[in-house]
C-alpha cells in the first residue's frame, strides 16, 4: 500500500511524485518554518519540474482547505463551541506545517503520475 509507486507514498513522504527517488523539499523537516516552503526547482533524477506552472501551487489552498475542514470536524465535534474555537485554533496553529506540506503533496500527485522508468540512465 505505501511502496514505492503508489501516490499515497509520494504523499506522505513528499518525494518527486515522478520518480519517487527524492524530496520535494530543500528541507525535509517541516517544523522549520523559514524553510517549510522551499522546494528545489527540479528533481536530479528524473528532472521533474515541481513548479509546472505559474503560480500553480495556489490550487493547494483548496486542498488545503479540505484537509483543516476535515480536522476541525473529526476532532472536535462534540465539544462545546468555546472550547472548540479554543482547541481548532491549537491544533490549526500546531498543524499548519504538516498541512501546507500535505496539501503540497496532494496537489502536484493530481497532475503528475509515477513512472518506473523516470531517472533511469
Amino acid at each position: 500500500m505505501f511502496k514505492k509507486g503508489s501516490k499515497i507514498n509520494s504523499i506522505l513522504t513528499g518525494s518527486c511524485p515522478k520518480c519517487q527517488n527524492e524530496s520535494m523539499y530543500s528541507d525535509k523537516n517541516p517544523l522549520h518554518l523559514t524553510k517549510v516552503l522551499k522546494m528545489n526547482d527540479t528533481c536530479s533524477h528524473c528532472g521533474l519540474k515541481y513548479l509546472i506552472e505559474p503560480s500553480f501551487f495556489y490550487g493547494a489552498m483548496y486542498v488545503s482547505y479540505g484537509l483543516n475542514v476535515a480536522i476541525v470536524s473529526f476532532v472536535f465535534f462534540k465539544c462545546s463551541i468555546g472550547e472548540s474555537f479554543v482547541a481548532i485554533i491549537i491544533v490549526l496553529i500546531v498543524l499548519f506545517p504538516f498541512v501546507l506540506r500535505l496539501s503540497r503533496n496532494i496537489y502536484i500527485n493530481m497532475f503528475v503520475s509515477y513512472d518506473p522508468k523516470a531517472g533511469l540512465k
